[in-house]
This record gives structure tokens, sequence and C-alpha cells, in this order.
């Protein structure tokens, strides 16, 4: 006899979906996915089925998606079926085959989930999937989301087993006498999650014959603490992390006064994909000297004074953008602006726009950020400065100064450091026949 009540109540307890709502579900015929396919059909839920062949497994992998389709047509439930060269993505990817199979098939069932109108994909992963995950994550390492392991629903995901552990499906599959295909590679212990399935949980249970059960217990504690971490952190980060200029400013002292700091600041920085080793050379640095720079992937951190000031990385592919003198509307990264040759001049002293002698301009211009070097003369001065030491003088926040627009002459002098000032060598003088005008555009 199936466990529906259980299977029901385990579904309603984590609101893993409505009755109404269209499953799709992942079967490799084994015992777990089988016994999945079965409660589902038993509950009269609208459902259909994937089947991943990731060709790792010669004649055995073809049986297995014989065999699944043919409990699917036998019932009349939809079937999916792909095949991956997973060996080959692993080696082109220089990843394992565990890892490549694992990115195969998720990819595969959200497509499948979009095109066929799913509205969750259901795994058939139980309380000792459960505590392999937690194990492996502590051996490698891992934070409060590790420690909890999988959970019964995570976005699209659901896992509606968790309720089950590997015993009790063994117990149900035979009383129930169904028919399900054995995978041969999950006696090999060549792959870390067999390995702890075959020889350490053995040991534990040894000490404690309830361990799923405990592990069930403790992954619910550290699922609650992690959600009472994220309202502590979203509360901590509107209070400090404050937004301006298309940056974010943390206060360095207030920075100091957290505890404990390396948690709370990893989590405050999470969102800006910082690793442990940068958190932990920026409060290396903090007391140090202004200007120090650390990054991750997406975005880097500058330590400004007394703030640390975390701004986007601005990809180097969007650096440089030719300005031809036919063109009247340019767009460089965020920024618009828009180039025109007045017969009459009506000037404005305003940030905003850049009023240049024509005959002085070589086309195409060039607009791009910041390099290391970079010097001109500023208006009304005669001897060249540094942008370096310009943007000092001017207390232009570090993590702007990769940001600001400079417009360049095609001989490579700098005409216009955008909205802040223009070199002197391209003023208007008595001598001006022809003007142009640049001209950032502002809200």
């Amino acid at each position: 006899m199936l466990p529906l009540k259980q299977f029901e109540d385990f579904i309603s307890e984590h609101q893993l979906f409505e009755k109404d709502d269209r499953i799709l579900l992942a079967v490799s015929g084994g015992k777990d996915s089988v016994l999945m396919f079965h409660l589902f059909k038993a509950i009269g839920v609208k459902f259909a089925v994937a089947h991943c062949n990731f060709n790792l497994r010669a004649d055995e992998a073809q049986r297995d998606e014989n065999f699944v389709k043919l409990l699917c047509a036998s019932l009349n439930i939809p079937f999916y079926v792909t095949h991956f060269d997973t060996k080959k993505y692993a080696n082109e990817n220089k990843i394992s085959t565990q890892m490549a199979a694992r990115n195969l098939r998720y990819q595969w069932f959200e497509e499948v989930r979009l095109a066929g109108n799913f509205d969750y994909i259901a795994l058939a992963q139980h309380q000792n999937d459960a505590v392999e995950t937690v194990l492996i994550n502590l051996v490698r390492g891992t934070g409060i989301a590790g420690l909890h392991g999988i959970l019964p629903k995570r976005d699209r995901l659901i896992r509606p087993l968790l309720f089950l552990n590997r015993g009790e499906i063994d117990f149900l599959v035979d009383e129930n006498d169904l028919d399900f295909v054995e995978d041969s590679s999950n006696l090999s212990v060549n792959y870390t999650r067999n390995k702890l399935r075959l020889r350490v949980i053995p040991q534990l249970k040894e000490i404690n014959p309830n361990l799923e059960h405990t592990f069930a217990q403790n992954i619910n504690r550290f699922a609650q603490l992690e959600a009472f971490l994220n309202i502590q952190i979203q509360n901590l980060s509107e209070k400090i992390l404050i937004k301006k200029n298309n940056a974010y400013y943390i206060l360095i002292d207030e920075i100091l006064k957290l505890n404990p700091q390396k948690l709370l600041m990893f989590e405050l920085l999470k969102p800006f994909h910082f690793t442990e080793t940068v958190i932990d050379e920026i409060f290396a640095a903090l007391k140090g000297q202004t200007g120090k720079i650390f990054l991750s992937n997406t975005h880097q951190a500058v330590i400004n004074r007394g703030d640390l000031i975390i701004s986007e990385v601005v990809s180097s592919a969007a650096r440089n953008q030719f300005v031809h003198s036919t063109d009247d509307e340019i767009t460089f990264n965020d920024f618009e602006f828009k180039l025109s040759y007045p017969d009459q001049l009506n000037f404005e002293a305003v940030k905003h726009k850049s009023y240049l002698d024509r005959d002085h301009l070589i086309f195409p211009l060039i607009l791009r950020n910041w390099q290391q070097g970079d010097k001109f003369i500023p208006l009304g001065m005669r001897g060249f400065k540094k942008l370096s030491d310009y943007f000092i003088d001017e207390k232009l926040p570090l993590h702007l100064k990769n940001s600001i627009p400079i417009l360049v002459n095609g001989n490579g002098e700098i005409i216009w450091i955008v909205g802040m000032r223009q070199d002197n060598r391209y003023k208007l003088t008595k001598a001006t026949k022809k003007v142009a005008i640049f001209e950032l555009k502002i809200d």
C-alpha cells in the first residue's frame, strides 16, 4: 500500500504545489523515481516524465530509457527524453563527469518545463540524499546554506520524497511490487557520494541507527536559522548599505561595529560575489591606506577615506566608442550624448556641455574611460595635469574614476573630462570660426 496520506501531508506542509498545477517528473527508472511516479499517479495530479540518457553506461543506459518509456506508455503519461554526450561536455568545460551530468540535466529540465508550461520539476531525492549532501558540503567546506543541504522546495524544483529514507523506499517498492531498473554505477566507490553511501554512512548508523531522522531534524533547524539570518542581513543592509551614484557605500565605522564581523560582512557582500578570502583582505586593509581595491568576478570594492565603496566592474569591451562627424546621437556605456554644430552660439556655463573649436577636432573622436598616464591641460591653465591628480583634487570617489567618460581627439589629446572639465586647447577663442557642442544628456 502506498503512503498517500503522508505524501499529500508532506506536499501540503511544505506548499510544494497546488492540486491543479502541472508537474514534470525527473524519472531515471530507479526505485526512488519509480515510487515517485506511482505516488503522483495515485493522487491524480497532472504530470509528465522527463528522462535523461547520459550515454555513460552503454546498453544499460538504453535499457533505462526503454523502461521509463514503456512505463509512461502503459499509463498514458507524456514522455520526454534527451541524449547527452556527457564526457565531451565534461572535457570541454574541464569539470567532472558527475558535475557535467548535473549541469546538463538541470538545464534541460528547465527547458522542457518552460516549453511544456509545467509549474514545477519534481526530483526523487529522499532523506539519505539529504544526509549525503550535508556530509559532502561539510567535507568540502560550507556556510549555513550547505548545512541544510537540499530543501523540499527551491524556486521551481520540488523534492516530494524527502519524508522517506532509503530503507522505507526499498520496503514500499517491494511491498507494492513495483518494477524498476538498477543503476550499476550506484555500487561504484569512484564517486564521492557513493563512497559516503557505501562506506561512511553505515559506520555513522552504527552510532545512530536513526541517522536519517536526526539529520532531517537538523536540516530543518539549519533552514530556519538561514531564514532568520537572511532577515537580519536584509535589515542590516537597509541600514548601512547606502546606494548613490550607481554604487553602494558602507561607512567603515559601521563595518567595525559588526559582530560577528566576518559572517555579517560575508552575507552583506554576497550579492556582489566577493569570496571569503577577499573579505579577509578587506578587513586587513580597513585601517590602512585609502585607495585599496578588491575585486570579485562582477564588482570592485574600494576603500575611499571613511567608506567602502562597491561598484560594478565595467566590461573592457564597452570602454571605447568612436564618434564620427556625422553622428548626432551617441551612446557610451550608460551615458547618452548629442553632437551639434550651431550656426549661432548661445553659450551656457553648464557642466554637461562642452563648447569646442570645430577646426581643432580630428574625427573620429573617441569616448573611453580613464587610463593610467592620462593627462590634459585644464581649462584656464597652461600646464599639463595628470587625470589621477585632478580626480584627487576634485575629491572624486575612486570607484567613479573608472566610469567617467573621457572625450579624446583623433590625435590622442584629451578634449573633455565629461561633466567635469574641458581641455584648454579646445576652448573657443576670438579666432574660432566653427563651433561644435558635445552635450551629455541629463534627465
